[in-house]
């Protein structure tokens, strides 16, 4: 409606002075109802002419979009195994600090795991203990066997030194008899000697193995109890959560409720603009915006961000080929938005729906040396048609309350 009024001042308003003044023609008279177009021909077509190549300008360059909002992330609540709900210490509704519990599930079994690893760990130190004792007869049972071998090595060689003197002295049966019992007898200090080295083994490699393992599994029984209990892994706000004591949870079916962080949806504003503002959305391009929650206020922004990619075009591998033609819909470029202030931002609920304007830019090119007068002067009357869009921003801000609150229905 801008632009067609501000077209008409320079296309029918100079039309009607010269039919008015120039021909004498009269409203009423000449100029009727029937016949404004046959005397308005020229100023009417040169308007709308006009009319449409500005939209164009306006629309092109300083585009504008009404898709746009504050997305927040959504965190489930869920635990990551099943089981029954124990302690609830939310309520519907509420806000919770880092770390904070939200909800524990029934510990019995992982409770039961951790004592079985502790009765493990004192079985194990009981047996390091029995082991030791056992090392201790070992060396006795050693030094006992060697004291024997010796003995019987002593008498094996007297009788042997004996029957060297004279072999009528000691029978050779006697001689034999000895050799066998010292070899049963270095057999029986082989014995000991295997007997500690194994109780040993036992000491320094194989109880130690067992203990550690023992206290793996009480680490990882302790682990799992610790899982039972939901914690906040920031600060936000739990919404939605119904979870009672007594309920059954499965993180493979649906979440307890939803975490929202604190700072969601409140540093930045995401506007989804016509594929054709491609070649004219630049990174740090100004813009304004006006939401729905925060009516009659203009937010200065700045663009931060360009998607690389329209969501619509997006496909996932499966059994059957895709058809353009199914895109129901065209996509958008995907902008990121933030204030020029620090708390522009501030009073505009996440989520809320949002109106934005994005304004071009041309000052380097206009003070470029190579730019010629003409375009110079193109681009000044680009920049300043922006003006245009501002005012219509403007204009849809005031309005907005009474379009939403009496016109939509609500």
């Amino acid at each position: 409606m801008l632009e067609l009024l501000f077209c008409s001042l320079l296309t029918i308003l100079p039309d009607y002075l010269f039919r008015r003044y120039g021909q004498g023609r009269r409203i009423g008279k000449e100029i009727t109802l029937y016949s404004v177009w046959f005397e308005l021909r020229w100023g009417i077509t040169a308007c709308a002419m006009l009319t449409i190549g500005l939209i164009t300008v306006v629309f092109y360059n300083h585009p504008s979009t009404t898709n746009a909002t504050l997305f927040f992330r959504a965190v489930p609540i869920m635990p990551e195994n099943r089981g029954k709900v124990a302690e609830v210490f939310v309520g519907l509704s509420g806000r919770v600090e880092k770390g904070a519990p939200i909800f524990r599930l029934d510990s019995s079994v992982q409770e039961a795991a951790a004592e079985t690893a502790r009765r493990r760990i004192a079985e194990t130190e009981a047996a390091l203990v029995v082991a030791r004792s056992d090392l201790a007869s070992s060396e006795s049972k050693i030094q006992e066997a060697r004291s024997d071998l010796q003995q019987a090595q002593d008498e094996l060689r007297t009788k042997q030194e004996l029957m060297r003197r004279n072999a009528n002295v000691v029978a050779q049966r006697e001689i034999e008899r000895l050799e066998v019992r010292v070899a049963g007898k270095e057999a029986a200090v082989n014995s000991a000697t295997a007997a500690r080295d194994t109780a040993q083994i036992r000491i320094s490699t194989q109880l130690p193995a067992e203990r550690d393992s023992a206290q793996a599994d009480l680490a990882l029984a302790q682990i799992d109890i610790d899982k039972t209990v939901i914690r906040a892994g920031f600060t936000g706000r739990v919404e939605q959560f119904a979870l009672r004591a007594g309920d059954l949870v499965n993180p493979n079916m649906r979440a307890g409720g939803v975490l929202i962080p604190e700072e969601a949806g409140r540093s930045s504003l995401q506007a989804g603009f016509s594929q054709i503002e491609a070649q004219i959305m630049k990174v740090g391009m100004v813009a304004e915006a006006t939401c729905v929650s925060k009516p009659w206020v203009i937010i200065p922004m700045v663009v931060t961000g360009l998607q690389d990619f329209i969501a619509a075009g997006q496909f996932r591998g499966g059994e059957q080929l895709i058809d353009v033609q199914q895109i129901a819909r065209p996509g958008t470029i995907l902008t990121f938005l933030e204030p020029l202030y620090p708390d522009g931002l501030d009073g505009v609920t996440p989520g809320s729906s949002c109106i934005v304007n994005a304004y071009s830019s041309n000052h380097d090119r206009i003070e470029a040396k190579d730019t010629g007068s003409v375009k110079r002067v193109a681009l000044h009357a680009v920049d300043a048609v922006g003006l245009v869009h501002a005012m219509i921003l403007r204009i849809q801000a005031l309005l907005l309350p009474i379009q939403t609150l009496v016109f939509s229905g609500h």
